[in-house]
């Protein structure tokens, strides 16, 4: 699966580097193993976000992709237009993804995190629950996200707010502070990897190319 990950987000156009940020020997060790750049951080880290920053501490890049190992389908194309979402405008500090909600059953889901944004395609809000209440059009949050080097490494220091306290979600803290948070709608259909039954729907989708 992380060999996975690995090689799509390698094709992202304006990636010019992909690392394996981990603090699991296991991990780093699957990764030398198909010739991937990896990293080894802290093992005291809060947040996905927290160990990225790490990384990014020590490079030069302005831009920064966060990018979930457990998404052996991400789009590349997905990852390039979050990508040209903050570099076209740079009063954004932060952008990320959304995709129309599809399957009714996701409304309700509280695992399927919904977003609405405003005119700008700024999130306005992110939660659990289904929001807007009522209406035709929701969409939910696909957890690929894009950071200024300066503001990611100054957003572990933001103090957390009552609205990341109760949704449990970490990207509210840019919100709460002040800060906007660029949304692309994309029609790449999240499938992340959390349980056993998520990895063997994932593994039959790969299953016709493995044997041809």
């Amino acid at each position: 699966m992380l060999q996975h990950v690995y090689e799509r987000a390698s094709q992202a156009r304006y990636l010019t580097k992909v690392i394996i940020a981990t603090d699991d020997a296991r991990i780093y060790d699957a990764a030398r193993s198909f010739g991937a750049h990896v990293q080894m951080t802290r093992a005291d880290h809060r947040s996905g976000t927290d160990r990225v920053a790490e990384v990014a501490s020590a490079d030069t890049a302005e831009v920064i992709v966060n990018i979930q190992g457990d998404e052996p389908l991400i789009d590349p194309t997905a990852i390039d237009a979050a990508v040209l979402a903050l570099t076209s405008d740079t009063e954004v500090p932060m952008s990320t993804l959304s995709k129309r909600i599809e399957d009714s059953s996701e409304i309700e889901n509280p695992n399927v995190v919904k977003v609405v944004s405003d005119l700008a395609g700024n999130a306005i809000y992110f939660s659990r629950c289904a929001i807007p209440h009522e209406g035709d059009a929701h969409y939910k949050h696909i957890g690929l996200y894009v950071y200024r080097r300066e503001f990611l490494l100054a957003y572990s220091g933001l103090p957390v707010g009552p609205l990341e306290q109760a949704e449990r979600l970490e990207q509210l803290r840019a919100i709460e502070n002040g800060y906007r948070v660029r949304v692309i709608e994309t029609e790449y259909e999240s499938l992340g990897v959390d349980t056993p039954e998520d990895l063997e729907r994932v593994t039959a989708l790969f299953e016709p190319s493995l044997s041809k």
